[in-house]
């Protein structure tokens, strides 16, 4: 069964974790573990209101792999998802490591916050069209 109250908490902290994103846009000031921190906080919180939404329950996890696995699983369609595990290692190395990550490249802040964004929308439409 849905659990809707809970799928609305979960997207209520996702956007302020969004928001922070869009106010974190000059990497001179945030740096990118500060940014793909929230990055990363705001895709698990959309996952886990959609695994709500579903009325799956969520485990206590910040590995977005995992719950983009018990997602598919279900029957959610996360094909165009799976880009967003890269977030999973600001979840832990960049809470609990002191100095910069080794990236390939700085993050492209303004896409990856479109990309979320569009998650949000696509799961609070979902959200809103249970019963």
């Amino acid at each position: 069964m849905p659990d809707i109250k809970q799928a609305a908490a979960m997207l209520r902290i996702a956007h302020r974790d969004l928001a922070a994103l869009q106010g974190m846009a000059d990497s001179a000031v945030f740096a990118d573990e500060i940014f793909g921190f929230h990055a990363q906080q705001a895709i698990e919180k959309c996952l886990k209101a959609w695994m709500c939404a579903l009325g799956l329950s969520y485990p206590f996890t910040h590995h977005i792999n995992r719950l983009l696995v018990l997602l598919r699983d279900a029957g959610a369609d996360v094909e165009e998802l799976w880009w967003t595990d890269e977030f999973t290692l600001f979840a832990h190395q960049a809470r609990y490591e002191e100095g910069h990550m080794e990236a390939d490249a700085p993050l492209e802040r303004q896409t990856i916050s479109t990309q979320i964004s569009q998650l949000l929308s696509r799961v609070e439409s979902t959200v809103s069209a249970l019963p």
